[in-house]
């Protein structure tokens, strides 16, 4: 089956400019399909059987893009905002023509594993509540964190919406020491993406978390060499995992 889609959103996709800017390399003649000079930026054309080359150049065409992103603080889960530096500000031009967007959200003040894509498919399957895709995150605890909210969190917690939580697992990485000002630290995995889930359960519990990243989503493992605000491409093994990911959880 063949799939056609406009020259000059192709072109736009692997990054020869603007459309407008597209429409001038077509009106001088720089841009061809099949060997043959075109002269409509609108024309239908399929990517995965037609040689298309700007001033001779072979255009080498891909549809999707998966960034993973180690979200640093300060910054918004958004494609757009008029106060605050999104996601989007963080990378450079030749990912942002293709317009991605994050899968799912962190706070502004929460760090850590994000997906940048745009592919509408798969970010919709990670997000539905049907799949279940478990999520784990480090946090930093005031207070002493014990196994009473371990078993709290197994059986799941009422939120202040009345909301209760699916099971989560609890895992205490250090006990903390109110005295002496140390927070507890742990590790959460959540099977949902309620708003300030994690921030909400130990609020049910009578707890505040001071410092939230998420470390995995699915399959999908924070790269520990990223820094704060450092991206990179999914790798094709970690991409095969997040499609069984997708696939597998029905």
């Amino acid at each position: 089956m063949k799939t056609t889609q406009r020259l000059d959103k192709l072109l736009a996709h692997a990054g020869f400019g603007t459309r407008s800017e597209i429409k001038k390399l077509v009106k001088i003649g720089a841009v061809a399909v099949g060997g043959k000079a075109v002269k409509d930026s609108g024309l239908q054309v399929d990517p995965g059987q037609d040689v298309i080359t700007v001033h001779g150049e072979r255009v080498v065409y891909r549809e999707f893009i998966y960034i993973m992103l180690n979200k640093p603080q300060g910054v918004v889960s958004a494609t757009e905002d008029t106060r605050d530096r999104t996601v989007l500000d963080l990378l450079d031009d030749e990912y942002r023509h293709f317009q991605p967007f994050p899968v799912g959200r962190l706070d502004k003040d929460t760090e850590g594993l994000l997906l940048l894509t745009n592919d509408g498919k798969l970010a919709h399957n990670l997000l539905s509540p049907r799949k279940h895709v478990p999520k784990t995150y480090y946090a930093e605890v005031e207070g002493i964190v014990d196994e009473s909210d371990i078993r709290a969190f197994a059986a799941g917690v009422t939120l202040d919406d009345g909301y209760e939580t699916m099971p989560a697992k609890l895992v205490i990485l250090a006990a903390g020491d109110p005295a002496l000002g140390k927070p507890s630290k742990i590790e959460l995995t959540i099977m949902e993406g309620k708003f300030h889930q994690v921030k909400r359960m130990f609020q049910a519990v009578g707890k505040k978390v001071v410092f939230l990243k998420r470390m995995s989503m699915g399959s999908l493992l924070l790269d520990e060499y990223l820094a704060a605000g450092q991206y990179r491409e999914l790798t094709e093994a970690e991409l095969a995992g997040l499609l069984q990911d997708h696939e597998g959880k029905k």
